[in-house]
């Protein structure tokens, strides 16, 4: 592990996590990847629920991390790779609360209509992966990112701030990049010691890919269970 992402999710983290990928930082870990092989999922929640410690497990090979559920761990990451440099992806509180609203915290909603909430049952009763990922991000992000309760819009600004704060006081300096994405490769690759490529930095719709990435496991999680709790 080479770098730690401590910025929350809705940072541009999907195009931070090409970004680094092409500096050779690959693979990087995010949430899509938790998406995309839902046996991390019951790890993240072993993790989440106190009977595992070991993010090795979840993160061994990778060379890099950003977004949930990991940066809700960047205290404990930090301690567990000592050598890792740690990335702080920030923007406006505002803006950024306005992006959590039209995402991620809209698929936190219940569902509101007879098949959403049948699905709800289903997944309950079988166990289902799309269960175990609720609870890993009811516990990962809503309580440890939020401190629980409901997500509304002061409360969570003031979350992204003190959490902001928090990594600033704590990480040295010269460990420690706070990063606008907007800033694009120049204090990245003088960060990571590492040329500028010849290419513009990658600008992902996060929010478009995040919609069709999330329908996609949904669908599939409410039937399938691809792990276990560790015991």
């Amino acid at each position: 592990m080479r770098v730690i992402g401590a910025g929350f999710g809705r940072t541009g983290t999907l195009s931070l996590k090409t970004a680094l990928e092409r500096l050779g930082l690959t693979p990087c870990y995010h949430m899509a990847e938790v998406l995309t092989h839902p046996a991390d999922i019951y790890k993240w929640l072993d993790i989440a629920e106190g009977r595992s410690a070991d993010f090795g497990a979840v993160l061994g090979g990778y060379e890099a991390t950003v977004d949930w559920p990991a940066c809700a761990y960047w205290r404990e990451l930090a301690a567990y790779y000592p050598g890792a440099k740690v990335l702080l992806t920030v923007r406006d509180p505002a803006q950024w609360y306005e992006s959590m609203a039209a995402t991620i915290l809209k698929r936190m909603d219940p569902p509101h209509t007879p098949l959403g909430r049948l699905a709800a049952v289903v997944s309950r009763w079988r166990h289902s992966d799309l269960d175990a990922f609720d609870r890993m991000t009811g516990r990962a992000v809503v309580a440890r990112s939020f401190g629980g309760g409901p997500p509304d819009r002061e409360r969570l600004i003031e979350a992204f701030t003190e959490h902001v704060r928090e990594v600033r006081a704590a990480i040295p300096a010269d460990r420690l990049l706070v990063y606008e994405v907007s800033q694009g490769w120049d204090p990245l690759c003088r960060f990571l010691g590492t040329p500028v490529p010849d290419e513009p930095f990658p600008r992902l719709n996060d929010r478009e890919n995040f919609g069709h990435l999330a329908e996609a496991f949904r669908r599939r999680a409410v039937w399938h269970r691809s792990g276990r709790l560790a015991g």
